[in-house]
């Protein structure tokens, strides 16, 4: 349907379903656009032979496949179909988690081998039961209406979805997620492959669920620990589990497959017709679009729109404060952004720094590619109220940009400014006041200010082989509570952030790469 589509706007359109890496290498040159889907990997070295390249279309969410940079720096737009799939990855997940309900694919099995095994396969009911939905971005919020209408109570866990968008789903919302794992008889995920969603289920994760619980995960593969599932499995902890993702993929072979209990399937979350139209008929429409100049309204890798000069050097720095306060904010539940904008930045139009903001808000946490079209949408679906301050008062500072996010119980902020020649600044961190550059590599601690505390970080970072490029210290009144901040040139290891908050004095300790 896409390639009609293609054709009945007048574009002369080449079928190579088969093309290999070399033969697409050898022709690219001659094509204005290329579609691919997630077997061709669109290299920086196939991008640079496009010579007369002006989009990138990949049918369907994935972009793993196709080097986003290398198309930018070329001036190549890179668009995908967001939404395509999302009826049919929230259905297969319903349907995965009915199927170790009622041993579907074990009784098949049993009765094609010649046996009538009706006591072996009693099944459990899912009305009356409660699905914990972790993460409940857009495929979640389908499963959530689809797992209501079979009569399930739905709990779901997502510090990014507000307390009045969960009671317009009908959707109790916890706290945190061990509040959800201790209650429900089915957990489904539904959350990006992240630093901080790798391993989050494991040993002591699985010991918080109820005996019994039955799992699906339709979402991206790493994020429960193997090791930890298969001992579950074993002290029956975990009844049965559905498996359409993996680590890595193609995957043939697993001590998973051992289980009678575990269903697996080969990533078909996207894999209907329906999802395939969508797809298709999406991205040919984005590609119409960018050949005949116009908006490109899912391209992934758009510029900011035009702004006013004084306001432009601020955009790369709104967006790392607003990735920044994701990552100290984890596992806060958050209902309202405010962002306030002191000193002569109140004189200016400033809509854009908030879109920048969201865009750094949002990119770790939600599982499609964020962009300053899509920004807003993603926090308005999750019923986060988005507010701008202005003020001509800016502490000292010429201009001061602060992100705050408030959620049922404590007020979470983040702030920097430019100084010199638009040379970025972090100013405060946790109402800290502080002074850093940011980098690539950093890390917070939160700690009793006491002596000797900075030599317990150097000590243990120095031992782990870890260089400390920079350190800045906050504090508020001595002997208080204090903030070190760390640029560091390598990554710290999560044990040795776990060995450093053990120590006497630590409340907290997070590792983050912006």
């Amino acid at each position: 349907m896409g390639i009609e589509k293609l054709k009945n706007s007048h574009f002369d359109v080449d079928i190579r379903a088969e093309m290999s890496q070399e033969e697409l290498r050898a022709v690219i040159g001659d094509y204005d656009a290329l579609i691919v889907r997630s077997a061709t990997q669109v290299t920086e070295e196939i991008i640079n032979g496009g010579q007369k390249l002006k989009i990138i279309g990949r049918a369907g969410i994935g972009l793993d496949n196709v080097d986003v940079g290398a198309a930018t720096r070329k001036g190549i737009i890179v668009a995908n179909a967001p939404q395509s799939n999302v009826v049919s990855a929230a259905e297969h997940a319903i349907t995965l988690l009915l199927a170790q309900c009622r041993n579907v694919p074990q009784a098949n099995s049993s009765l094609r081998s010649g046996k009538w095994e009706r006591k072996k396969f009693e099944g459990v009911e899912v009305s009356g039961k409660t699905l914990g939905i972790v993460g409940l971005g857009r495929v979640g919020t389908v499963v959530a209406k689809q797992a209501l209408g079979l009569g399930m109570d739905v709990i779901a866990y997502d510090p990014y979805v507000s307390e009045e968008r969960f009671r317009e789903l009908k959707v109790d919302g916890t706290e945190n997620l061990y509040d959800l794992l201790k209650v429900a008889d089915f957990i489904s995920f539904h959350l990006p492959k992240t630093k901080e969603t790798q391993g989050m289920i494991g040993g002591k994760e699985f010991a918080a669920m109820k005996d019994g619980v039955r799992i699906v995960n339709t979402a991206r593969g790493g994020i429960m620990e193997e090791k930890a599932l298969i001992k579950a499995l074993k002290e029956g902890k975990v009844a049965s589990c559905a498996l359409d993702v993996f680590e890595k993929e193609p995957l043939t072979k697993s001590p998973l497959f051992k289980f009678n209990q575990v269903i697996v399937t080969p990533h078909l979350g996207a894999s209907t017709q329906e999802a395939q139209d969508r797809a298709g008929i999406t991205i040919a429409e984005q590609v119409i679009a960018a050949l005949k100049g116009e908006f490109v309204s899912y391209a992934v890798n758009i510029d900011a729109p035009a702004v006013e000069e004084k306001v432009k050097p601020f955009l790369p720095l709104v967006e790392k404060l607003g990735s920044l306060f994701t990552s100290i904010s984890e596992g806060s539940p958050i209902n309202e952004i405010e962002i306030e904008y002191a000193g002569n930045l109140h004189n200016y139009n400033i809509s854009i720094l908030t879109v920048a903001a969201l865009k750094g808000l949002f990119t770790p946490v939600v599982t499609e590619p964020v962009t300053y079209v899509n920004a807003p949408i993603i926090a308005a679906e999750r019923g986060i109220e988005v507010k701008e301050i202005k003020t001509a008062t800016s502490r000292g500072y010429v201009d001061v940009i602060t992100i705050r996010g408030k959620d049922r119980a404590k007020e979470l902020s983040v702030g920097g400014t430019l100084v010199g020649k638009n040379k970025e600044r972090f100013v405060s961190i946790y109402d800290f006041d502080i002074d850093m550059v940011p980098s690539k590599y950093m890390a917070f601690f939160r700690y009793a200010d006491l002596p000797g505390m900075i030599g317990i970080v150097g000590t243990i970072l120095g031992k782990s082989g870890i260089n400390i490029a920079n350190m800045q210290v906050g504090r508020r009144v001595i002997g208080g509570e204090a903030l070190m901040g760390i640029n560091v040139d390598t990554p710290i290891p999560e044990s040795v952030m776990r060995e450093i908050q053990k120590k006497r004095g630590f409340s907290d300790a997070k590792f983050l790469i912006l």
